[in-house]
């Protein structure tokens, strides 16, 4: 396969949302309440939600820079290109990638919208979460329904209210949410817990993804306090491998046969090893352990087949693996404007990865596989023939992919990268 033929989806890109997100979706009885953008002494520009301040306001949005701009902290806006924030430029950024659509997840509020779901009152943290999904469906995906995969985030102070907002968000058209990688991180009750089980079951119904990316839980792997920024780095995905192995052994799938998470952002390279791990753990300690599956399912790999969805942005290691995985699960991602992201060369380093594999399995990876499971048809909305790289390419042949504005990496990249990484209190 060319570069040029590839249709690319990707299952995991960020916003750096822009500070007018709430002004058209929070009701006139809840606007003093309302999340908003405060320049601060230092001169960076930041969200604050009551007393709550977000998280960083360009979190890596180094999208075009080269690594010695590579920036943990992008402060202001106008220290980003403009795609980071605003959707008519990141349908043209995406075109000059040669990606067709994308996922998003939220930024500020953190991956599993920790600080909307961490403000003092109840009901106007729902008022607040609402308005976030509105805006995100009705304006940044609805701009350009062919270009995005919605991805709503839910009250998960509140299952019932999560589950309702799952069924509401389904009537939209939105059939992802993000969930925290470990839900016991945030103060709250564990997945092994049937407190989950109205979410689940509302996911299982309307088949809603639940999506864990990784930093969904606001914790980092427990490293010397001392270790290299790239120690932790590094170790990334090893949230994911702690999320991994728990779904794989959780007890709960016999109640939700449709159930269905996507670990994000977590590559795939490592996951055989664990499945091979959960095999030996099943046959050698299943007389004391006592692991319950599902009727049909012999073990952690069937589990893990069934029921989670993977993706990975560059992986060598993980394409050539990929018999321990069911095809049809695995996916593709971008990771704009982060800068693990291979944009703009998207295509060129997914034929780099998948090559050498028959067309029909490249298609599933890039873009059918995510199509399926996120109930997205973008060939509705566009020709098939226009949603190729080279197609979208070539109608935005006058983007700069060179990003002009920035800053030099710093101490102050650094610093963030220690505040982001130090261990935080309970709640």
């Amino acid at each position: 396969m060319r570069a040029d033929d590839l249709i690319l989806i990707s299952v995991d890109d960020h916003i750096a949302e822009p500070a007018s997100m709430f002004d058209a979706h929070v009701p006139a009885k809840y606007r003093e309440f309302t999340p908003r953008v405060v320049e601060e002494e230092s001169g960076a520009q930041q969200w604050y939600y009551g007393g709550l301040r977000g998280r960083n306001l360009g979190l890596n949005a180094v999208a075009g820079k080269p690594p010695e701009m590579f920036n943990i902290d992008a402060s202001r806006y106008d220290e980003m290109r403009p795609g980071c924030y605003d959707v008519h430029e990141r349908v043209r950024d995406m075109s000059a990638g040669g990606q067709l659509a994308g996922l998003n997840f939220p930024n500020w509020t953190g991956f599993s919208g920790q600080v909307l779901n961490q403000g003092p009152d109840r009901d106007v943290n729902l008022i607040m979460i609402k308005a976030y999904n509105d805006w995100h469906v009705d304006e940044w995906c609805g701009a350009y329904p062919e270009r995005f995969i919605p991805c709503g985030i839910l009250p998960l102070y509140d299952v019932e209210e999560a589950a309702k907002e799952i069924h509401r968000l389904a009537a939209k058209g939105c059939h992802a949410v993000t969930f925290s990688e470990n839900p016991e991180a945030l103060s709250m009750p564990s997945i092994h817990t049937d407190y989950w089980y109205p979410l689940f079951r509302a996911a299982s119904d309307v088949g809603t993804v639940l999506c864990l990316h990784v930093g969904s839980s606001s914790r980092a792997p427990l490293f010397s306090s001392d270790a290299p920024p790239s120690v932790n780095i590094a170790a990334s995905s090893m949230m994911s491998a702690y999320s991994l192995l728990e779904l794989v052994w959780a007890e709960f799938w016999a109640d939700f046969p449709d159930l269905r998470f996507s670990l994000t952002e977590g590559d795939i390279g490592w996951i055989p090893y664990f499945l091979w791990r959960s095999e030996h753990v099943r046959r050698r300690h299943s007389g004391w352990a006592r692991p319950t599956f599902p009727a049909g399912m012999d073990g952690p790999s069937d589990v893990f087949r069934r029921h989670i969805l993977t993706c990975f942005i560059s992986d060598r290691v993980g394409a050539r693996l990929l018999d321990w995985f069911a095809l049809d699960n695995v996916c593709w991602e971008s990771d704009f404007p982060h800068s693990d992201s291979s944009w703009p060369f998207g295509p060129e380093d997914v034929l780099e990865n998948l090559g050498e594999l028959p067309d029909d399995t490249i298609n599933k990876i890039t873009h059918e596989n995510a199509m399926r499971h996120y109930q997205f048809d973008p060939f509705r909305h566009r020709p098939r023939e226009r949603c190729t790289a080279g197609a979208l390419r070539a109608e935005a042949a006058d983007v700069d992919v060179v990003t002009h504005v920035g800053r030099l990496a710093d101490q102050r990249d650094r610093d963030a990268w220690a505040r982001m990484t130090a261990p935080r209190a309970k709640a």
